[in-house]
């Protein structure tokens, strides 16, 4: 995800030389500076040598020892920390990072890498405007943004859309199976799968956004979209798809709760 967020940023106008991105393995390090064209280092505290902006792209379980060495430095120039580690709340990244440093977390999704992403935003009642409209800038680099309004919600939005292209993902692969399963070659079901899937999501984009609608519109009364969708509702698909996300939203909140009583 940082180096979806750092192509994003280079993208949407931001300058190689504005950018710094800290990197513990040596080969990637060298990576990201060749391809990328930007300074990339070993040493998080230079890194964050004069940033206005720094983005927390690790997994939940590192940021206590990833922000341990840089509370101080944090807490001296108190730049803008967004945070895109699921479950790990404001309140604990706050107290890493040390007194008056302004907190924002982002959920984004793995469509980021190409540009179509979007991102769940929250920031506590002390972030300012300003600094909300700077992370919010910077989410924007990747696709769209969407602010909730409570910490909680964020749970949501990481089982919704977070974790959400696996889910789709599933189901063109599903498809794709009962395709060859049928008497199509792997390929062409795969390619069939595929495409669907890319143009069912642009008409979900496209026009009002009304999902049921468009469902309706493709659902025939009688006809071979009816009786597929039949087998799907008979199956119980709501209620799967209901548990799926109710256990996604339990699991982010566990870690919530895990990264906390480690603080």
């Amino acid at each position: 995800m940082g180096r979806a967020l750092i192509g994003g940023l280079l993208r949407s106008g931001r300058r190689a030389e504005q950018l710094s991105v800290g990197e513990p393995v040596p080969d990637v390090r060298a990576t990201l500076a060749r391809e990328l064209g930007i300074c990339a280092l070993a040493d998080n505290r230079e890194v964050i040598a004069g940033a206005e902006i720094v983005v927390l792209a690790v997994k939940p379980q590192h940021l206590a020892s990833v922000l341990a060495p840089l509370a101080t430095r944090l807490t001296a120039a108190r730049p803008l920390v967004i945070s895109v580690a699921a479950g790990v709340r404001t309140s604990t990244l706050e107290a890493w990072c040390g007194s008056g440093v302004p907190v924002v977390r982002a959920m984004p999704n793995r469509p980021a890498l190409i540009g179509a992403g979007v991102s769940g935003l929250y920031a506590p009642p002390g972030v300012g405007p300003s600094e909300r409209a700077a992370a919010e800038q910077v989410l924007r680099s990747v696709g769209e943004v969407a602010w909730v309004s409570a910490e909680e919600a964020l749970d949501v939005v990481t089982a919704l859309s977070g974790s959400g292209p696996a889910y789709f993902f599933l189901l063109a692969e599903l498809m794709a199976e009962a395709g060859e399963e049928l008497g199509l070659d792997a390929e062409t079901a795969r390619r069939l799968a595929a495409a669907t899937l890319h143009g069912a999501g642009l008409m979900a984009q496209s026009g009002d956004g009304d999902l049921a609608r468009l469902r309706a519109e493709v659902t025939s009364p009688g006809g071979t979209t009816s009786a597929a969708v039949a087998i799907l509702e008979g199956a119980q698909l709501r209620d799967t798809v209901r548990a799926a996300l109710g256990a996604a939203t339990r699991r982010c909140r566990e870690l919530a709760a895990a990264a906390a009583a480690a603080d």
